[in-house]
């Protein structure tokens, strides 16, 4: 097959400056191109990287894009320009996979010879979906995305597949050099707490704050500290400097200096993963009802090792099961800083209760692996494009 990727026109392929939608359309073209068929990849120019290149079998262009801005509409007009520059280069493909936004409401009606196209959802809905026609699939990650969608659209319901979101299960569960930069452990016994992902206010790291005060308050506890890695400044999604020295002077009145670490966003994704291979018990306290789609960090963080302990958001349902692979804490009660102070200090204090969740973590979540990820999506984008090929399994399956 011939399969066009688009990304979105504010981060680099190869994923240099970060973002979990270029980072899985990165790997999955290389998967593709593989496996024997034609892809091109479009996206940012960036200073480093040529403006048109092969590499390990993927046709890279490279156009002018824009950095991300603070007010939606300013994103939206720049999403318009970048998807009329594209439009223009298209080529003649089978699939064509579109992370834009408004690219899809025109592609499939003015220029079908760029192949059937395909759009995954990699941020909520924001009403976009109203004026999409000509859409072969829509790859939602969540059921909670598939419902919103169909609020959205409901004509759209043939097209929808819930495929959850690809994560690097092999190297992330393959140990890792341990970096420079990473905090010796004070003791074999020692405990780490860990979040990796944007240092925003809506991920419920003030939250997480509450409750590691409670935590540090707990009598004959192992020694414990937190990781936290991510970006902060707004160009990158963070909540910006004065809410970043906000969570850090929290943390220190809650658990004092010495047991908190904030790390530099990590692009490297060796280093990467053993930054989450040193975390024994990954908070994902995320407040965002309508931001979340899927959890790539908590999948990743499950694959490498970690026992999540997550809010109750309908996304995260699909793949982390109280009891059984993580803990989940209600974030919307009254007392949720003590019912997530309850769940890690359960996980903290007992050693073979939480190697057993981290077991069934990690092998709950092999399902996403790009080779898996990738040859579901093949054979679906075979049947989409009326080429031969066996029988599509579904794709990948959501646990009950």
């Amino acid at each position: 097959m011939k399969i066009s990727i688009i990304n979105g026109f504010f981060l680099p392929v190869p994923p240099l400056g970060g973002g979990s939608t270029e980072k899985s359309w990165f790997h999955l073209a290389r998967e593709f191109a593989g496996r024997g068929h034609e892809v091109v990849s479009f996206s940012r120019r960036w200073s480093c990287l040529p403006n048109e290149e092969k590499a390990e079998g993927v046709v890279h262009r490279r156009l002018p894009g824009f950095d991300h801005k603070r007010q939606l509409w300013r994103n939206l007009l720049c999403d318009f320009v970048w998807s009329w520059r594209v439009y223009r280069q298209l080529p003649a493909a089978d699939i064509v996979i579109c992370n834009a936004v408004t690219l899809p409401m025109w592609l499939g009606r003015w220029r079908p010879r760029a192949g059937k196209v395909v759009v995954m959802t990699g941020r909520m809905p924001k009403g976009q979906y109203r004026r999409y026609s000509h859409l072969a699939r829509i790859l939602a990650p969540s059921l909670f995305v598939q419902e919103r969608l169909l609020q959205e659209n409901p004509l759209l319901a043939p097209n929808i597949r819930i495929t959850g979101y690809p994560i690097h299960w092999s190297l992330l569960s393959t140990p890792q050099p341990v970096p420079a930069f990473l905090p010796p452990r004070g003791s074999a016994d020692e405990v780490t707490l860990g979040f990796t992902g944007r240092i925003n206010a809506e991920k419920g790291l003030l939250l997480l704050a509450e409750a590691l005060q409670l935590l540090s308050q707990a009598p004959d506890l192992p020694p414990w500290r937190l990781l936290l890695c991510g970006p902060s400044d707004i160009q990158r999604g963070g909540s910006g400097s004065a809410f970043r020295a906000r969570l850090m002077n929290r943390l220190s009145e809650a658990v004092g200096n010495t047991r908190v670490h904030l790390l530099d966003p990590q692009f490297n994704e060796q280093t990467l993963a053993a930054v989450y291979q040193r975390m024994d018990i990954f908070c994902y306290p995320s407040l965002a009802e309508d931001g979340e789609t899927f959890g790539v960090a908590v999948a990743e963080a499950m694959a490498a090792g970690a026992v999540p302990v997550v809010s109750n958001l309908t996304c995260f349902r699909d793949f982390v099961r109280a009891g059984e692979n993580g803990k989940v804490f209600d974030h919307t009660a009254g007392d949720a800083a003590i019912q997530l102070a309850r769940a890690l200090e359960s996980l903290v204090r007992d050693t073979a209760e939480r190697k057993r969740l981290a077991s069934a973590a990690c092998a709950s979540v092999q399902r996403y692996d790009f080779p898996v990820f990738a040859g579901s999506l093949l054979a679906d984008f075979a049947t989409l494009a009326g080429i031969d090929a066996p029988p599509p399994s579904a794709l990948i399956p959501t646990p009950p």
